[in-house]
């Protein structure tokens, strides 16, 4: 592969994979607080919700994820939750970002190794 011919438009910030991912892998129920939920279980740390919301705004303006306003519910008063969906170039997104971490852990010395 020549790495000379990378789409920049594909590049993401690594707060911006971990959201891109938690979204697709909640599939069609991601939503903000259930992103930020489970970045904070899988991360083992404190994720602020307005920087979800940052970043999938973000992310929507890049065309990586579409949102759509699911129904209101009685738990929510009847307010309704956005739903993101990640798009064809957000998984690209992942995929390519997903090749460069592979490429380069393959380049590492083993660990504990000087």
């Amino acid at each position: 592969m020549d790495h000379t011919d990378r789409d920049e438009d594909f590049r993401l910030g690594g707060f911006e994979e971990l959201v891109l991912l938690a979204a697709h892998s909640l599939h069609p129920e991601g939503y903000a607080v259930a992103i930020a939920s489970l970045l904070e279980r899988e991360g083992e740390r404190a994720v602020a919700l307005g920087a979800v919301y940052a970043t999938l705004d973000r992310l929507e303006r890049k065309g990586f994820v579409t949102s759509r306003l699911g129904e209101g519910t009685p738990e929510r008063g009847g307010r309704r939750k956005r739903l993101y969906g990640v798009t064809a170039d957000g998984r690209r997104a992942l995929e390519q970002t997903r090749a460069v971490r592979a490429r380069l852990w393959s380049l590492r010395p083993q660990l504990g190794t000087p």
